[in-house]
């Protein structure tokens, strides 16, 4: 418990962990059950090529989505790209900048220029009304983004591409089992993608997939993740190597199997949080909608009323070995590979204010409550810390650097 100041060991004190939390530290799960899958693997000698572990993963992860189709990659970053050429994809697609740096980027290395929507500062998640603002001649879809875990814009974002004839394509990098009404997000839209990132809720090492109920779209993709193969020595599309191999699928089979124990880690984490900082003035942790997988904790702190900014609460929370993640700062369009792009108050706005928090099977309770405690003393000082820093009063020890880990 820090009682001084002087406990915060940015000024000199203990750390309160001795070893580091994350957030989005990979969630293992039964290592005997991935080790006979990967034992099966080498056994049968295919270890690639639509193997029989991938094959049951896209059944599993289809039946988990309620689409017809999954069509398993290598990453999800492969898969924004198959799936925005198999949709014809060109020109311009509108999108959010409140995102990871790899869904514009994923577009613009095949030739499609962002086109950057201004969020809802409540939810994060990006404005319909902007985004039908920005519709032009040059618009050839859209790529909804589903911001942790949470339905974007569910009603009013496909109705808006039906009205204008445009696709529609979700980044559900962060939505793998989410529902919305009971729905499961992979249904919204013309095509989904996930993330089976390390980091990710449901883990395959690396990996991602493209989800679909439309039977060509799938096709396409399938030929297209194969150097556009659609038989022996039949190439029918322009394609790439984007294939997820058998030791990818017996990870990502052996964290489905682990579902249930991450959903319940992480909704007793996030449910920790929001009770351990509720009421604390200028803090709100996310409220997430029934049917989210909690995959993260996303926080934010006003420092006109905290009188601490989010970037010296990290550097203070890091000192005590708890690496957080500012996400997503700067928005992408204020990044120098988009230069001219309009500026967007609420992005900018949310950007300086978000915090995520660590989660996950590798954090327990009783650290959620110690991290809890030093986010309340550190806002309970926050204008002392602050003047602080005004007048030059360095910290003892220096925080260690923000390293960037993966979405």
């Amino acid at each position: 418990m820090k009682q001084t100041l002087a406990d915060l060991a940015i000024y000199g004190g203990p750390p309160a962990f001795t070893e580091s939390l994350y957030v989005g530290r990979p969630n293992i799960g039964d290592r005997k059950l991935l080790f006979d899958r990967l034992e099966q693997a080498l056994d049968r000698r295919w270890l690639t090529n639509q193997g029989p572990l991938v094959r049951e993963f896209e059944e599993r992860v289809a039946g988990l989505s309620g689409t017809r189709h999954c069509v398993a990659m290598c990453n999800a970053t492969l898969a924004l790209q198959i799936g925005a050429r198999a949709m014809g994809m060109t020109g311009e697609v509108i999108m959010p900048s409140f995102t990871f740096v790899a869904t514009p980027h994923a577009l613009s290395w095949i030739g499609i220029k962002p086109v950057f929507c201004d969020i809802d500062p409540r939810t994060h998640l990006m404005d319909p009304t902007h985004v039908e603002s920005l519709i032009t001649p040059a618009t050839t879809g859209i790529l909804g983004v589903h911001l942790w875990g949470q339905p974007c814009a569910p009603t009013s974002l496909p109705q808006i591409a039906a009205r204008y004839g445009l696709p529609l394509l979700y980044d559900a990098a962060h939505a793998v089992a989410t529902r919305w009404n009971g729905r499961p997000l992979a249904t919204l839209g013309d095509a989904t993608v996930f993330s089976f990132h390390a980091t990710k809720f449901v883990n395959a090492f690396e990996g991602g997939a493209l989800l679909t109920d439309d039977d060509g779209l799938a096709a396409t993709a399938r030929a297209m993740r194969s150097f556009g193969q659609t038989g022996e020595d039949q190439v029918s599309h322009l394609g790439t190597n984007a294939k997820m191999s058998e030791a990818s699928a017996a990870m990502g089979l052996t964290s489905l199997d682990a579902m249930p124990e991450v959903v319940a880690r992480n909704l007793a984490n996030h449910g920790r949080y929001l009770s351990e900082l509720a009421g604390v003035p200028g803090v709100r942790v996310l409220p997430f909608e029934r049917g989210n997988n909690h995959q993260y904790v996303v926080m934010e702190i006003d420092e006109r009323i905290t009188g601490v900014s989010r970037d010296t609460l990290r550097a203070i929370l890091t000192t005590e070995n708890v690496n957080c993640r500012s996400y997503f700062a700067p928005g992408c369009h204020m990044m120098d590979t988009y230069p001219g792009s309009p500026r967007l108050p609420h992005t900018e706005a949310v950007s300086r204010r978000v915090l995520g928090l660590p989660t996950g099977t590798a954090v327990s309770d009783l650290e959620v409550i110690r991290v809890c405690e030093i986010i309340r003393f550190t806002v309970a000082h926050g204008h002392e810390i602050a003047a602080r820093l005004r007048s030059g009063s360095a910290a003892r020890t220096s925080a260690r650097p923000l390293a960037p880990t993966p979405r």
